[in-house]
């Protein structure tokens, strides 16, 4: 397979364009910022990437570190409420 295996699903980045393949996934990678480039999230993208190119891994999990990537800056899932409070006791003295 190598660097020319697709992606099932092409990655849309937030410019409109398309990751079509692990090749365009690295490209993509080395042309950030060195800032943005040496985040964890991105890291782990791009040793996901190494891990399907040259060990024939799954392709999903390619895909699913380049999405985490992508979506690292976006918000954090808050607690569903409560439905029902809790008891509040009294003290009888």
């Amino acid at each position: 397979m190598g660097w020319s295996a697709r992606f099932f699903d092409p990655i849309n980045l937030p410019s409109g364009r398309k990751l079509l393949t692990l090749r365009d996934a690295a490209t993509y990678i080395t042309e950030l910022p060195k800032a943005e480039h040496d985040a964890p999230e991105w890291q782990a993208a791009m040793e996901t990437l190494l891990l399907v190119a040259e060990r024939d891994g799954p392709e999903m999990m390619a895909r699913i570190g380049m999405l985490r990537a992508l979506n690292r800056h976006g918000t954090k899932a808050t607690p569903a409420p409560r439905r029902k409070r809790a008891k509040a006791y009294r003290v009888v003295q």
